[in-house]
């Protein structure tokens, strides 16, 4: 049977995806969510719903493409409005700097220097506030795992797809929550 809600298996033991994820986020990342929850269910879902009641005063809705696309739309925003909303009950938010801040945990902003002599800056997010523009990486992430709890001129060694990599973690900063 072919289709395209066919996908190739995947042995659940190996496949990266059924790895569980951790349930941080930062301050912001939750007050983020927070917004984008709050603009769909007040102002996009309702517009949505008004768009399509008036596509289907118009009549046939089969050959109503502005309805059926409409249609599409808001069950689209239903279902992220359902995802973010249960997804904000599980998750727990770190809204307090770690106690030894001379080490790399979660929400730190680590900079690496790599064998090259090349800097790279990070910081450690939860899943939901990755951003590959601004350097964000996952605290699941395998670069994360091996620099968390490390401290300041440690050395750490990251499994690339291009072999190892060595970094020495050159600065440790935390932005204060609260301010």
């Amino acid at each position: 049977m072919k289709g395209r809600n066919m996908t190739r298996w995947r042995d659940p033991a190996k496949d990266p995806r059924q790895e569980p994820k951790s349930h941080l986020i930062t301050a912001e990342g939750a007050q983020r969510l927070r917004g984008i929850l709050d603009h769909l269910s007040r102002i996009k879902r309702p517009a949505l719903s008004a768009k399509v009641g008036e596509a289907a005063a118009l009549g046939d809705r089969s050959e109503n493409a502005d309805y059926t696309y409409n249609k599409k739309e808001l069950n689209r925003v239903i279902a992220r409005i359902r995802y973010l909303t249960k997804r904000l009950d599980e998750l727990t938010v770190v809204d307090r700097l770690p106690a030894e801040t001379e080490k790399v945990y979660f929400g730190a902003f680590v900079t690496l220097e790599d064998d090259e002599g090349e800097e790279m800056a990070i910081r450690i997010v939860g899943h939901d506030e990755i951003d590959p523009a601004k350097r964000w990486i996952s605290v699941d992430s395998p670069l994360a795992r091996a620099l968390l709890g490390k401290p300041l001129d440690e050395e750490v060694t990251v499994a690339a797809p291009g072999g190892e990599t060595t970094y020495v973690i050159t600065e440790i900063a935390y932005r204060d929550p609260q301010a």
